[in-house]
């Protein structure tokens, strides 16, 4: 925009102006006949540059108000930074989750002390591109219609020109980067990041095979310590550029996304982190030899799946524990990454004016239920971690309300001040942000593939497949998902709650219909009543259990 007199059209509420080099917003109202403009300033103006201000908008016979306040919701004089670190395939196999004693985070975990820690955080989809997907563009699988790994959202004509979040920010003022895995196969989206790092893959050139005759035919299906210096390691690379970044003085508050892909498959790590897990002392998961018996078909059939070895293979082959040895040290490898960047982001200008989020796009299986990878409704493969640490905000709190990843688009625009937006379908965190234990009328919901979906609640999980049959879980006495309520008498009214949560339209699977992505266009104005969209399914209870649909 140039320079010069702001008021040279209608202004709107949310509009951006860059006066003298600094990004304000604007925000006009009609009282009793008169008009006046409420204008947010960095607290830096220089008196000259205050009266300049002042001068336009009495030229245009305006009084004006001016709030020497931060844009942000946080204390400081300039908009926060975001530091999102993405991880791949990350289950509750961390530390300050509880979800195996024999995992080693420190980092992840001091993330978790110095944040919210969600522990009862759930995807949208237990598969990498619809989770990545519905995260970025605040919406569910069932309105996106992208339900597994393909396509491209940019390639149908539902989603081509939707606005994703990082995008919003672009919009708003803010320098956007990445590296590594943020989108499905890291695919590229420069309409989503203004800058563009590494992406080195899950599987590099010098990585050696080192179980020739495993049970699958993709290549990714591989696990052990590879031998070559660790810096050269895909994951240690994308953290050394976002290390960087963040080391850098900034024109503008940045949002950096860096997407780690271990551990995903193959799991692969430097030996180090296999020797800090002697295979002798590692335990594999609690299996229970008759767990499928009370399943209905559907859920056989949805979780099936050709490409991970079968259970049977890792047992016969007493390769079980070697996986689950070489998962723990992929985990602990990008943790240590995750520390370079924290490391980084402490000794840097950036210290105390970042928000930093971490998250995992799903679960993963490493025998429970006797299946591998994820790609189930189950909770191994829907629950994630999920941290929140905001400058001057709560430390080392824990929030089990159920929550999900698609509430990180509206709770990001919110602790950064930007204009909220219509249509997202996720509920902003921040009351939660601030009270842990507050009243929380929501759940969440996991869908994998079209009219399959799992609504979780604070104590419950419900399941309901495409042909109507279902799941009911209480984990308060059943935290291994082992014994199917869902035929039990006395059940009905919870589940009948549940399934009341569920979406109203499932959108057909969305297919390539756009040869090229183009620029896609901007995002629609800002809701103008500063309220997110209301859910598109369901109403709401105290506990998050309690989840009666109104009329």
């Amino acid at each position: 925009m140039q320079h010069g007199n702001p008021f040279t059209r209608e202004i709107t509420r949310g509009d951006i102006l860059l006066v003298y080099g600094r990004c304000c917003r604007w925000y006009r109202h009609d009282i009793g006949g008169s008009s006046w403009v409420a204008c947010v300033l960095p607290g830096d103006l220089s008196e000259s540059e205050m009266m300049s201000i002042l001068s336009f908008a009495l030229r245009q016979q305006l009084s004006v108000l001016l709030f020497f306040l931060s844009i942000a919701c946080v204390s400081g004089n300039e908009p926060p930074n975001v530091l999102l670190i993405s991880i791949d395939d990350l289950n509750d196999w961390v530390g300050c989750l509880g979800g195996n004693s024999q995992t080693s985070t420190p980092n992840i975990d001091r993330l978790a002390d110095r944040g919210v820690l969600f522990s009862n955080a759930h995807c949208q989809a237990p598969i990498c591109n619809p989770s990545r997907t519905s995260l970025m563009l605040g919406l569910r699988p069932s309105t996106t219609g992208i339900y597994v790994n393909r396509p491209w959202f940019r390639l149908t004509m539902r989603n081509v020109n939707r606005t994703t979040m990082s995008q919003y920010f672009g919009e708003h003022g803010y320098k956007t980067m990445t590296a590594g895995k943020i989108y499905h196969a890291s695919r590229v989206d420069k309409a989503s990041f203004q800058v563009i790092g590494p992406r080195p893959g899950q599987r590099l050139e010098i990585d050696e095979c080192l179980i020739p005759d495993i049970e699958s035919s993709s290549k990714l299906w591989d696990f052990g310590p590879q031998a070559y210096d660790e810096q050269k390691f895909g994951d240690a690379v994308t953290a050394s550029w976002a290390v960087k970044q963040i080391q850098k003085e900034h024109a503008k508050p940045f949002f950096l996304a860096a997407g780690f892909y271990r551990p995903h498959v193959p799991f692969y790590a430097p030996q180090r982190f296999f020797d800090s897990h002697p295979l002798a002392t590692i335990q594999t998961p609690d299996v229970k030899q008759d767990d499928c018996e009370d399943l209905p078909p559907a859920a056989l059939e949805l979780t099936h799946h050709s490409l991970p070895p079968s259970h049977a293979w890792f047992v016969q082959k007493n390769q079980w524990k070697p996986a689950v040895q070489a998962y723990l040290a992929s985990v602990s490898f990008t943790d240590t990454q995750v520390g370079r960047l924290l490391d980084a982001l402490d000794q840097s200008p950036h210290a105390h004016n970042t928000i930093v989020v971490l998250f995992s796009d799903h679960g993963f299986h490493l025998g429970e239920k006797q299946r591998w990878a994820k790609q189930s409704l189950w909770e191994r493969s829907t629950r994630v971690p999920l941290i929140i640490s905001v400058p001057h905000g709560l430390q080392g709190k824990v929030c089990k309300r159920p929550v999900e990843l698609l509430s990180l688009y509206p709770t990001l625009l919110n602790l950064c001040g930007l204009p909220t937006r219509d249509g997202l379908e996720g509920v902003s965190l921040q009351p939660l942000l601030k009270d842990p234990d507050a009243a929380w009328e929501h759940v969440a919901m996991t869908t994998y593939q079209r009219n399959n979906h799992a609504v979780r609640s604070q104590h419950y999980r419900y399941i309901r497949y495409a042909d109507g049959s279902e799941e009911f879980y209480d984990h308060r006495v059943d935290p291994h998902e082992w014994s199917n309520l869902a035929g039990q008498a006395g059940m009905a009214p919870l589940i009948k709650q549940h399934a009341a949560w569920l979406p109203r339209q499932n959108a057909t699977e969305a297919r390539v219909s756009v040869k090229k992505t183009g620029s896609p266009k901007k995002s629609a104005l800002p809701n103008a009543s500063g309220r997110g969209a209301a859910p598109a399914s369901g109403r709401r209870s105290g506990t998050g259990d309690q989840v009666p649909r109104g009329k």
